[in-house]
């Protein structure tokens, strides 16, 4: 058996957090957990703002990830629909990992929480791949008419 002395505040944390939590800056594992601010930033959350908190967070990043295949169904090219696909499964494996790791069903791993963990290269490298998301799934005005004339999408 391994240490899991960073799991085990993790589960402390979220414990304590209870229905409503502690309350905005009143969390006391933050204070010895490890990697509070990248890896298990998601326990943080849940201690200090609670079991409802952690559900929102959790919805969100599950709208986003079943927004954007929806809309990647909608669209016409392959490719648009492939890499829209993979780039939202990457934001959206990455988060599901994290937060597994923050309630123990899965090893500790080092990743991020997208858009919400401390950390300058995980969050350039997310935003860059949210930006192609954005751009793939656009709509251009005028582009279903186009489409229609069959002057295609550049016309």
């Amino acid at each position: 058996s391994g240490d899991t002395y960073q799991i085990d505040r993790a589960l402390d944390a979220v414990n304590a957090g209870g229905l409503i939590g502690r309350g905005p800056g009143e969390g006391v594992v933050k204070r010895i957990l490890p990697d509070a601010h990248t890896d298990f930033i998601f326990a943080v959350a849940a201690e200090e703002y609670g079991l409802i908190a952690g559900l929102v967070i959790i919805g969100i990043f599950a709208a986003i990830v079943l927004h954007t295949l929806r809309r990647a169904m909608d669209e016409p090219d392959l490719f648009v629909q492939f890499a829209s696909c993979g780039l939202v499964a990457l934001f959206g494996l990455q988060a599901l990992i994290n937060m597994s790791v923050n309630v123990n069903l899965m090893p500790a791993k080092g990743m991020t929480l997208p858009f919400i963990s401390y950390g300058g290269s995980s969050l350039f490298a997310l935003a860059f791949a949210m930006g192609m998301l954005l751009a793939l799934t656009r709509r251009r005005a005028g582009a279903h008419a186009a489409r229609q004339n069959g002057r295609g999408a550049d016309a």
